[in-house]
């Protein structure tokens, strides 16, 4: 019976993460190709508050939720055609971001640090993803590609995974105290 309750209560969690990517999606700041939107914070703190499984899980269920026409992607845009567009990558890319920043943690230690490094790593694994996507749907140049795909997205990158660090070993710590996440999945470290 507590294994059912534990698995009921990590459903309902995964499914409030893929909310939350939804609605930081629309915090955007617009530019030419790719906008900076405040989905891959919510995904740096599923990551770091979930770990790879569930931390996946949410990320999975926000991109089905999207490719069904529910409009949780950046500026209220939704469906199959997104994921499948010149920023798709983007989205993909947010599955092997969340498993390895998760998988990172948990193979190291939920420490502020230890998330920073993981959520750098994670950035990191979107950027390239999305810019390798981006250049080849968008039939661009390396050249224009990496410079509309990737650099203007360091800094504010750099600066999402320290908030998703911080935050998310604060949530997390917070949420383990309070018995919300299962016990094999609970250390924390600060």
């Amino acid at each position: 019976m507590k294994e059912r309750h534990e698995k009921l209560r990590m459903m309902m969690v995964t499914a409030l993460f893929a909310a939350l990517i939804g609605i930081l999606a629309q915090i955007t700041i617009p530019l030419p190709l790719v906008p900076i939107t405040g989905q891959t914070l919510a995904v740096g703190l599923a990551a770091t508050i979930l770990g790879s499984r569930y931390g996946t899980s949410s990320v999975l269920l926000y991109l089905f939720i999207g490719a069904a026409g529910v409009p949780v992607f950046a500026e209220m845009s939704g469906g199959i055609a997104k994921i499948f567009g010149p920023t798709g990558g983007y989205l993909l890319s947010y599955i092997p971001t969340v498993y390895i920043t998760g998988l990172i943690l948990e193979k190291t230690r939920f420490s502020v640090a230890m998330a920073f490094v993981a959520n750098t790593i994670g950035m990191i694994i979107t950027l390239v993803i999305g810019t390798v996507w981006l250049k080849y749907m968008s039939s661009l140049s390396w050249p224009v590609a990496f410079a509309s795909g990737f650099v203007p997205f360091i800094i504010v990158g750099v600066l999402k995974a320290f908030l998703a660090s911080w935050l998310g070993i604060t949530i997390r710590s917070r949420l383990a105290s309070a018995n919300m996440l299962p016990k094999k999945n609970a250390p924390i470290s600060q």
